[in-house]
Formats: C-alpha cells, sequence, structure tokens
C-alpha cells in the first residue's frame, strides 16, 4: 500500500503542477492572477474553499500526530500541500505514516 500513496503523491504533484504551468505560461508569472483565476465564479471558488479546509485539517492532523510520536518527517506533507496541493501532501503524508508502521 505505500507504494501506491507514493505513486498517487507524484501524480498529485505532476498531474496539477502540468495545469499551473501551462496556465503560467498563457497568463505570465502572476500569483495574485491566479489567485483571481481561482475565484472566477462560485464553483470555483467554492473548490477552492473545500481544498484550502482539507489542507488546514491535513495540516493539524500531520502536526498533532508528528508530535505525538516525535516523528518529524511526516511534517514534510506540509509545504508539498500548500506549494502543491491536497493531491500531493495527503498521499505524501500516508506514504511517510505508512513508513513508521512497516
Amino acid at each position: 500500500m505505500r507504494w501506491l500513496w507514493l505513486a498517487l503523491a507524484l501524480w498529485g504533484a505532476v498531474h496539477p503542477m502540468s495545469w499551473f504551468l501551462v496556465w503560467f505560461n498563457a497568463n505570465g508569472y502572476d500569483l495574485m492572477a491566479m489567485v483571481d483565476a481561482w475565484h472566477a465564479n462560485a464553483a470555483t471558488s467554492g473548490l477552492v474553499w473545500d481544498l484550502t479546509i482539507a489542507a488546514v485539517a491535513l495540516t493539524i492532523w500531520a502536526v498533532v500526530e508528528s508530535a505525538a510520536e516525535r516523528r518529524w518527517l511526516g511534517l514534510l506533507a506540509i509545504p508539498a500541500t500548500f506549494g502543491i496541493g491536497v493531491s500531493c501532501g495527503l498521499p505524501l503524508y500516508l506514504f511517510l505514516r505508512s513508513q513508521r508502521q512497516a
């Protein structure tokens, strides 16, 4: 199961990033313009908030569990989550977490 988590983390990094790069190439490397595009309509705003809440929940889980077990490697999922997305951060955390249990 561990390797499935890693494969999903890699896919969750590459696939969304490929779409971000297409957008940046068409619109320039302006993060604020990208944030504005995320809120272009109610559907995209809802999706942004859904992913933001999931990212915050994952962050809290990673911090609390890492502190309780004193295993800090799982915290690498936090920058992956906010720098790439939940599609990378969550499976990365599950991969790192499953390493502890193996």
